[in-house]
C-alpha cells in the first residue's frame, strides 16, 4: 500500500513527461504512485508509458480520454478515482519536481488541510539544458548567483531569451522553521501545477468542476474557493516542495471561464454537481 499518489496532468509533451518521471524515480521519498492523467488520446503517450514501464524503475498508470478540447478537470476527476492512496499531489506535465518534492508534500501534509506550492519559471535557454542526465546527476537542482541577482528584474522583462529563470528564489529551500515563518506566507493559494491534500477533502467538494472547458481558475481557483468553503485550512509548502517549469509560450485563459467563476463565487456552495460523481449517485 502507498501512502501518496502523484497525479500529472499532460497533454502531448512526451519529452517533458519522460524527464518528470525520471526526477520521480529518483526521489528521496518512496512511498507514491504515480497516475499519468492524459487529456487526449496521443498513441504516442500510450507507447511511451508502456515502453516506460519496461524499464521498472518507477511503474505509473496511465488513463486517458478522448480529446475533444482542453478537459483538465475531467481527467483529474478520472485520476482521482483511480488512485489507490488517501493523499494527493497535483503536477503538471511541464514541471519537474525536485528530489525532495514528494517528501516535502508528505512531512508537512495535515488533516483538513492543502498544502500549497510555488515553482521556477524557467527560460527557453534553461529549459533546453534539462536533460536525463542533469536530473540523474542533480545537476537541474543548482542555482547560480547571476540567477539569484537578477530574478527581480525577469519579473518585469520575463522575456523568452532572457538568460536568466524567473522566480529563483523559489528554488531555495527553507527547512528552518524560524527561517520559514519569515519569509514564507502561512496561508497560501493553490497553484494548480504544484498542491496537495486528503482524498476526502477533494470527495466533500465533489472533486473538479467539470464545467470549466479551457484552461484557466478550474483546477485552482475553483477549487480553492470552495475547499475554503469548507473550513479548509491552506498550508505554504514554499521553499520546500521545489519544482521547475519548464518554458512554453504562455497559455491563454479561456473567458467563459472567469464567467462561470463569478457565478460559482455568489452562490457560496462548496459541492460541484458536474465533478467526481452525479449528484444521485456513484459515476
Amino acid at each position: 500500500m502507498v501512502n501518496a499518489t502523484i497525479i500529472v496532468s499532460v497533454y502531448n509533451k512526451i519529452r517533458e513527461l519522460e524527464l518528470i518521471l525520471y526526477a520521480l524515480s529518483a526521489q528521496s521519498y518512496r512511498s507514491f504512485e504515480v497516475i499519468i492523467a492524459e487529456d487526449g488520446s496521443d498513441p504516442g503517450m500510450k507507447e511511451f508509458t508502456e515502453e516506460w514501464n519496461k524499464k521498472n524503475l518507477l511503474p505509473v498508470k496511465h488513463i486517458t480520454q478522448q480529446d475533444s478540447g482542453f478537459r483538465k478537470n475531467k481527467i483529474l476527476n478520472e485520476a482521482i478515482r483511480n488512485s489507490s492512496s488517501e493523499y494527493l499531489v497535483f503536477i503538471d506535465g511541464d514541471c519537474i519536481p525536485h528530489s525532495d518534492f514528494v517528501k516535502s508534500h508528505f512531512e508537512n501534509m495535515q488533516n483538513n488541510t492543502v498544502l500549497c506550492g510555488r515553482r521556477v519559471n524557467l527560460t527557453k535557454k534553461a529549459t533546453r539544458k534539462i536533460s536525463v542526465e542533469t536530473i540523474l546527476n542533480r545537476e537541474y537542482e543548482k542555482l547560480k548567483l547571476s540567477e539569484i541577482i537578477f530574478s527581480p528584474l525577469n519579473r518585469k522583462n520575463p522575456g523568452e531569451n532572457n538568460n536568466y529563470n524567473n522566480n529563483i528564489e523559489e528554488g531555495f529551500i527553507f527547512r528552518n522553521k524560524i527561517m520559514r515563518k519569515i519569509l514564507t506566507n502561512e496561508d497560501e493559494h493553490i497553484l494548480g501545477c504544484n498542491f496537495s491534500t486528503g482524498k476526502d477533502l477533494l470527495i466533500k467538494i465533489n472533486g473538479f468542476d467539470e464545467n470549466y472547458e479551457g484552461p484557466g481558475l478550474g483546477e485552482d481557483s475553483d477549487i480553492e474557493f470552495r475547499l475554503r468553503l469548507t473550513g479548509a485550512k491552506f498550508k505554504s509548502v514554499r521553499n520546500l516542495a521545489v519544482q521547475y517549469h519548464l518554458y512554453h509560450e504562455k497559455t491563454v485563459e479561456e473567458p467563459k471561464n472567469m464567467e462561470y467563476f463569478i457565478q460559482i463565487k455568489k452562490k457560496k456552495e462548496f459541492f460541484c454537481t458536474n465533478g467526481l460523481r452525479i449528484e444521485n449517485g456513484e459515476r
